[in-house]
């Protein structure tokens, strides 16, 4: 299934034209919100699984909210894809990825702007994004999937000067400007990627190919990702997973490229959909 954050109240998407509210669905038994879904997640699955929607409307691109739009936690991983992994000069750890936050302020809405300054050096990072079910802590690699609730399609945006302002990377910082974190445009169960490991996921700038690569390219399957992060600390329903990028990044292109005003940024993750931004002046 999918499950939308409509004008902050988590939908049923039935088609590209039709969703139902969930909370008038279930007379109130799930929702209404997308955070309180996620406290219910299970449940609301199983019913969701066997009920057919009757009360529906239309809705459209623009009503889309972040599908987690208030998680504890929101954790990036870096490095996951080896093309990139080559591109940045960083060599590669099989045992353990690198592993940074991004603060949950820079949550953002799918489709929307994002602002950059003058001589912007702000990044693109296209990215699968896991968002967790059920509490999970201490899971194992095999029961790793039955803790989350779905996939969506995010943007890890990045301002690489402030990232590399001094000594010592700072990765959460520079990942964590308002608007840097856009999710969505839903969020889609496991059962409706059969072959997610095959999906193709690109980022295109002003119509532009910047990245291509499909997810099975990742170092760090999801399913690794969250057994190495749950033996550590514990995920709660609602966290979101960034789960890497490919290459392609601006900032080691030769010459460097970087966003600037007036830019259209679509990110795509083929089974999954879209979101763009646009880029204005901050």
């Amino acid at each position: 299934m999918k499950v939308a954050n409509i004008q902050g109240n988590a939908c049923l998407i039935l088609d590209q034209h039709l969703a139902c509210n969930i909370a008038d669905e279930s007379n109130g038994q799930f929702g209404p919100t997308m955070p309180d879904l996620f406290t219910q997640w299970e449940a609301f699955s199983q019913w969701a699984a066997s009920h057919t929607p009757s009360i529906t409307f239309e809705w459209n691109e623009s009503e889309l909210e972040a599908v987690s739009p208030r998680p504890s936690q929101v954790f990036a991983i870096g490095l996951n894809y080896d093309e990139h992994s080559k591109e940045t000069g960083i060599g590669i750890n099989h045992e353990f990825p690198p592993v940074f936050p991004k603060w949950a302020s820079s949550i953002a809405n799918p489709n929307g702007t994002v602002s950059v300054p003058e001589d912007s050096h702000i990044d693109w990072e296209v990215e699968l994004v896991a968002i967790i079910g059920q509490r999970a802590s201490n899971v194992t690699r095999e029961n790793a999937m039955e803790y989350v609730a779905g996939f969506a399609v995010g943007q890890d945006f990045s301002d690489r000067q402030l990232q590399f302002i001094g000594d010592a990377p700072q990765f959460g910082l520079a990942k964590s400007c308002a608007g840097f974190a856009p999710v969505g445009p839903y969020i889609v169960t496991p059962n409706e990627l059969a072959n997610m490991g095959e999906a193709a996921i690109t980022c295109e700038v002003d119509g532009v190919v910047k990245q291509a690569g499909t997810l099975n390219q990742m170092i760090f399957p999801v399913a690794d990702i969250l057994a190495i992060l749950s033996k550590i600390v514990t995920l709660n329903p609602g966290d979101l997973v960034f789960t890497g990028t490919p290459s392609g990044v601006g900032y080691a292109r030769k010459p460097q490229e970087f966003l600037q005003p007036g830019s259209c940024i679509v990110s795509t993750i083929e089974g999954i959909g879209s979101i763009q931004q646009q880029v204005v002046s901050r």
